[in-house]
This record gives structure tokens, C-alpha cells and sequence, in this order.
């Protein structure tokens, strides 16, 4: 199956959704890095939020960043995403190893630990938008769920997971972000409690062949949930060598010249998509004209 998203509404609008399958964009991002298992399930995680938040921006040129700063041996992780369903991010240390929790599960909470989440939504404006709220559980999906209540007074419930193969490869990922409208009637409130308690894993769900459309339907029963978009998804990084060498300039002329004098090429690697770029001797000159 190919990654995609779907956005729906259900009651008459009193409720947006979104859900995704992201199997194919956390594979390309665990081979960009080599994130070991722990960092995979965690930066996919927010991959898989941050293309499902990417979509509610309005603007083609719109950007979300989803940035977690925390005291974790991972030491944060950043993830970017636009309107069109493209999303890329990194972790501070894609190597992270550590023993499974109490559930016997991957350790996401203990790899992310204490911090900050900040939300920021670049929209064109003289300031870009930014939201932060408190890690609650480094889980992802709770700390989502709290900030979106918290920082944007909309009451949701977010769902992310990521399962990993015995040869550490990405078996599945996706997530879903369900949210009230202010409107929203206690009838409906209440019976979106009632799927909502029932619902299982994301990843369960999508290892019994329920596609985004099908989990909405489960988490939306008995709301006359209506299917509005169906958008691909992709881990997609917009560097260039033109796009590094701007930032070389943005140094100053002083440490170009430190360059120039070290009197060997240098490697500039994107922190996004880990692809290298090399910047000769002469190139690194031109740059001073």
C-alpha cells in the first residue's frame, strides 16, 4: 500500500479527522538516518503526526515544524511537513539503544525523556505561529493530544504508532488525529467517547488491513463520517547544492575564509535526508565575490 492520507468529518461537521499509513516515509527516514529500532518508532511517530498537521495548513507555501526538545539520550527530534503531504525530520542520535519497558515494547518515553514540544507554523506572515507545551509521557501521541488542547483549545485525540520487522526494518506505521469542533454536540461527544475507548493500536489496526479510510470509519461509527481528500505522502527533502551553498554565504566572509584557509574540500551533510554535498576549494572563493 502505498503512503497516504485521508481527511473526513463526521455529524455534520462537528468533527474533522485525519488518518494515515506511513510505512513506505518512516522506511526512507530509517534509512536516511540508520535510526536504530527505539529512535524509528519515535521520529516516525512524528513523521506520521507532523504529515497529518502538515495537511491542515491552508497555503501551498505554508510549513509546519514539530520540534521536540528534551533530555532523552535521543536528544530532540525535528520534523517539517507542508500542505501536500510532504514531511522529513531527524533525531539529535539516531543510534540510541535501549531495553524494551514494562510492556515489553519499544521505550520511545524513555529514548525522547523530559522537554518541550513546540509547534511552529510558518504561514508567510512577519512571524512565523508558535505553540509549546510540556512533554507529558515523551509518548508522542498523548503529548500531541495535550498540546492541541492546551495551545489551540481544540479537544482531540491523537494515535501514532510504528511497528517494527525482526530484521528492524518498518512492518507498519500511520496514525490519526480526531478533533471536536466547538459546536459539537454532548451526544456526539459521548458516543466518540464510547469508539474512542474501544479503539486498539494504530498498528494493530493497520496489521489486520485497515486502510485509513477503514480506521476512521471504526473511530467514527455510528457519526456519518464523510471522506473530504485522499493525499499521498512522502519523506521528501528539498535540499540542494544551491540551498547549502546560501547558507555557506549566510557564514560571513571570516568564516569562508577559515575554510578557504583549512585548504581542504569540505563535506556539508543535510541534517534532514543525511545527503552530503562537497564544496571545493575555488567554490568556496566564489562565494566571497
Amino acid at each position: 500500500m502505498e503512503d497516504y492520507l485521508v481527511r473526513a468529518t463526521a455529524a455534520q461537521a462537528q468533527v474533522r479527522a485525519f488518518a494515515c499509513t506511513t510505512r513506505q516515509t518512516v522506511e526512507a527516514a530509517r534509512c536516511a538516518h540508520d535510526t536504530s529500532p527505539v529512535v524509528t518508532a519515535a521520529l516516525g511517530r512524528l513523521l506520521s503526526a507532523g504529515c497529518m498537521m502538515g495537511s491542515m495548513l491552508k497555503g501551498e507555501k505554508d510549513l509546519l515544524t514539530l520540534q521536540v526538545s528534551a533530555d532523552g539520550p535521543m536528544k530532540g527530534m525535528t520534523v517539517t511537513a507542508d500542505a501536500a503531504g510532504n514531511v522529513k525530520g531527524y533525531a539529535g542520535n539516531p543510534a540510541v539503544i535501549l531495553p524494551a519497558n514494562v510492556s515489553g515494547k519499544l521505550d520511545v518515553a524513555g529514548a525522547v525523556g523530559a522537554g518541550i514540544l513546540n509547534v511552529i507554523k510558518d504561514m508567510g506572515l512577519k512571524e512565523p505561529y508558535v505553540g509549546q507545551t510540556s512533554l507529558q509521557t515523551g509518548e508522542i501521541a498523548e503529548d500531541l493530544t495535550y498540546y492541541f488542547a492546551a495551545s489551540e483549545q481544540v479537544p482531540s485525540s491523537v494515535g501514532l504508532g510504528v511497528l517494527m520487522e525482526k530484521d528492524n526494518t518498518v512492518k507498519q506505521a500511520g496514525g490519526f488525529i480526531v478533533q471536536l469542533m466547538p459546536f459539537a454536540e454532548d451526544a456526539v461527544i459521548d458516543r466518540l467517547e464510547e469508539n474512542l475507548k474501544s479503539i486498539q493500536s494504530v498498528t494493530a489496526l493497520l496489521e489486520q488491513g485497515n486502510t485509513p479510510q477503514q480506521i476512521l470509519e471504526i473511530l467514527l461509527a455510528g457519526l456519518d463520517v464523510e471522506f473530504t481528500d485522499t493525499m499521498p505522502v512522502r519523506f521528501q527533502c528539498n535540499c540542494g547544492k544551491e540551498r547549502v551553498e546560501k547558507a555557506l554565504i549566510s557564514l560571513g566572509r571570516a568564516q569562508l575564509q577559515e575554510l578557504i584557509d583549512d585548504g581542504e574540500e569540505i563535506e556539508v551533510k543535510c541534517d534532514f535526508c543525511s545527503k552530503k554535498y562537497k564544496f571545493s576549494i575555488e567554490e568556496l572563493k566564489n562565494m566571497q565575490k
